[in-house]
């Protein structure tokens, strides 16, 4: 894991967070969560005093601020997760499966998070439990646990469901247990094709009974014949889902799967520096394993809400917004070949930006704009 160069999220915003704030008014509980991280484990919270028996040495401890957004108080809920988690567990393999939709997407469930978020759940589940049930496959009742993940490394939207799945499951009659085939679950292209499926028929169910809106970047699928297009495009993508080897160990089962639920947008040790009001952080490309950014240069951002924007200039230079007007100076004063660009986008009080080599093109939507 990379050390950090002792930089929190904390520091973060109380160096921009009240100028933020009066700039922005937040709902009650982004303010909630924002003022606890920044009065973690300080004196505002007031704390408890430890004395060493034999040398009198004193050791202040200040109180933890226990908001689940907070990079600093995630170990103990983990850890208690956990073990409430171990008696669900079997003595049994499982999988790790992931489902991911698309960034065609993206600024449709934006706009519409509570019902696709839903819908997403939804697909997944009936895909899982459609295909394990089937005779030709694996023909019984799976247990699996979904976790939604709305964010990617580089704090891009990235809508997308960790399953840890049972590697078998309860006959029809519930009294046999029928195992998964070593180091196998369930044909990967199979259930990319049901999952599309399902979520884009169940996707024109939510249209037609009128449950979508569509503002600022989604506003154009309003069009039927925009909507329509976006629906026949993604019928034609292949939707990603992969499926990593079991896990060695039951227990590893759970570890891993902690990381995933109690894991906020970004922690404290992928953030390198701030200097000259510019934030530098570390982020991976999953798409081959290696590093997006080497260790002391990172992505580069000023501000404080996750990123809306990206652009690569002709030198492989990747560029992030997080304010449409500022970064729009830069887009076009600085770089001006848009024809790689999903131009910029997204409300902030400063602009992101940044310089990452050596880069890899990362995969991104189309236009983003502010709402």
């Amino acid at each position: 894991m990379h050390k950090s160069g002792n930089v929190e999220v904390a520091d973060i915003i109380r160096r921009y967070g009240a100028a933020y704030r009066d700039a922005h008014p937040q709902p009650r509980n982004r303010l909630r969560a924002t003022c606890s991280i920044e009065a973690c484990r300080t004196a505002e919270l007031g704390g408890h005093v430890d004395e060493c028996d034999h040398c009198g040495t004193k050791l202040i401890s200040y109180n933890s601020c226990r908001n689940r957004h907070c990079p600093k108080c995630q170990f103990l809920k983990k850890e208690q997760w956990i073990e409430a988690r171990g008696k669900d567990l079997l003595p049994i393999t499982y999988f790790h499966v992931v489902f991911t939709i698309p960034d065609d997407l993206n600024p449709l469930v934006l706009r519409n998070q509570e019902v696709l978020y839903a819908l997403l759940f939804r697909s997944v589940s009936e895909t899982l439990i459609e295909l394990s049930e089937n005779p030709k496959r694996l023909g019984a009742e799976i247990g699996f646990i979904s976790i939604l993940h709305t964010w990617g490394q580089n704090l891009m939207e990235h809508p997308h469901i960790h399953n840890i799945v049972s590697g078998g499951g309860l006959s029809r009659d519930g009294r046999t247990w029928k195992p998964c085939k070593k180091d196998f679950f369930l044909p990967v292209k199979m259930m990319s094709r049901l999952f599309r499926g399902k979520f884009l028929s169940y996707l024109k169910q939510l249209r037609a009974e009128e449950k979508l809106v569509y503002p600022g970047a989604a506003s154009h699928l309003a069009q039927p014949a925009a909507f329509d297009a976006l629906i026949s495009n993604l019928y034609k993508k292949k939707w990603v889902v992969y499926c990593k080897p079991p896990f060695e160990k039951t227990k590893d089962v759970l570890d891993y799967l902690g990381r995933y639920t109690h894991r906020i947008a970004i922690s404290n040790n992928r953030i390198l520096t701030i200097e000259n009001d510019t934030v530098s952080f570390l982020w991976r490309d999953y798409a081959d394993g290696d590093p997006i950014s080497p260790p002391r240069t990172g992505y580069a951002g000023k501000g404080m809400q996750f990123l809306t924007g990206v652009m690569i200039d002709p030198a492989g230079n990747v560029w992030v917004a997080n304010n449409i007007d500022l970064m729009n100076d830069v887009c076009i004063k600085k770089v001006p070949d848009e024809a790689v660009s999903t131009r910029c986008g997204g409300n902030g009080f400063v602009e992101f930006f940044g310089l990452a080599k050596p880069v890899k093109t990362p995969v991104v939507g189309g236009q983003v704009r502010g709402w």
